[in-house]
């Protein structure tokens, strides 16, 4: 089955980790073997394995932060440095696209082209076929990287779609994960600009305050590309049910993150172990969303496999990113028909996508 993976730090990985993601997960981790750093010599992505799983199109972000509190390979000192690493991780992407490695999907008419391409290979069953090019829809994971809320046209220009104003911490934007702060004056400006351009607010990692404030301000597009249950897994990175249900009410899609800590309560990063945690346990927070909106019209994937961890940090039963794969027999066994499967691993971002984009819906 075709597969729209919603979160995917692939530059950030490339240009900050050094990683060549041309080769395989294989030949990464053998590089890596003797490299520090959490998730080193432990990654599930790279574009073979994409290929491999048939994700045909995932959301591939920019991601910097410029909190005020440097930390090496994410946050920097000022707003000009977090604007420089932006626009080198989205070179980053053309240059996979010029190379023909990728292509970078900006409106409805490119979206069907491309889904259509890669229909028309599925169907085949000739595997021994030339793939199409992977599909980026360009995101962003903390909007500390634009300088100015009047910059946004500049970066829609340059085929930004998506915009997740917080990350960990206080940001120049929101307050995000861990956090009680709200919407910076900053912040309800960007809104602003993002409604009149018709950017699609991602609203992963906005605290609780920020959440409910960008729900009042803003009447555009909604989605949150990597998030979980908070009844499942309490903590304030999760979202709590009437969170989800003000999502629903948008038509917003909540995408499955693979991050353990996310997966299982009284996690603790560095200490405790993912054998016992496997695919089913995303599969519960997939369930647990079609249950409270009562269909499988919100329910998606948006893993963040790599996102500062690796396999150390993922279910234990997911090598790399291929094994996507898997979670549609999940599904089938808990009683879900092939058409809500469909949904949820990749319907549901396409109809969000072409709603967004003016196009009519496709259910």
């Amino acid at each position: 089955m075709l597969i729209i993976d919603a979160h995917l730090d692939l530059a950030w990985n490339a240009l900050q980790w050094n990683r060549n993601l041309l080769a395989s997960v294989y030949t990464i981790r053998t590089q890596e073997n003797r490299t520090q750093g959490e998730g080193r010599a432990q990654g599930t992505v790279a574009l073979p394995e994409l290929a491999q799983g048939r994700v045909a199109l995932c959301f591939a972000t920019l991601l910097v932060r410029s909190t005020g509190r440097p930390s090496p390979h994410i946050d920097y000192a000022s707003p000009a440095q977090a604007f420089g690493i932006a626009q080198g991780q989205l070179a980053y992407y053309r240059a996979l696209e010029r190379a023909g490695y990728v292509r970078i999907i900006t409106n409805q008419v490119e979206l069907d082209d491309h889904m259509d391409e890669w229909e028309t290979w599925d169907q085949t069953g000739d595997l021994t076929a030339a793939l199409p090019p992977l599909g980026f829809v360009i995101s962003m994971e903390s909007a500390d990287s634009i300088l100015v809320p009047d910059d946004l046209p500049e970066w829609w220009e340059l085929g930004l779609r998506v915009v997740g104003p917080a990350h960990y911490g206080p940001g120049r934007y929101a307050g995000g994960t861990s956090t009680e702060a709200g919407l910076t004056e900053l912040g309800l400006d960007l809104l602003a600009k993002m409604e009149w351009l018709g950017m699609i607010l991602d609203l992963t990692h906005f605290s609780d305050q920020a959440f409910w404030q960008a729900i009042e301000a803003y009447n555009g597009p909604v989605l949150a590309s990597h998030n979980n249950c908070r009844t499942l897994v309490p903590h304030q990175r999760q979202f709590a049910d009437d969170q989800l249900k003000a999502i629903f009410e948008r038509d917003g899609v909540i995408g499955a993150a693979f991050d353990t800590w996310m997966l299982q309560p009284g996690w603790i990063i560095g200490q405790s172990s993912n054998a016992q945690l496997t695919l089913s346990n995303v599969v519960d927070h997939i369930d647990y969303v079609c249950q409270l909106a009562g269909n499988a019209r919100h329910a998606a994937i948006g893993t963040d496999l790599d996102g500062g961890f690796g396999r150390n940090q993922s279910p234990s039963d997911l090598d790399t990113i291929a094994d996507l794969q898997k979670l549609p027999g999940l599904l089938a066994d808990r009683g879900y028909r092939e058409d809500d499967i469909a949904a949820s691993m990749h319907g549901n971002w396409l109809r969000l996508l072409r709603q967004s984009w003016g196009g009519e819906e496709v259910t």
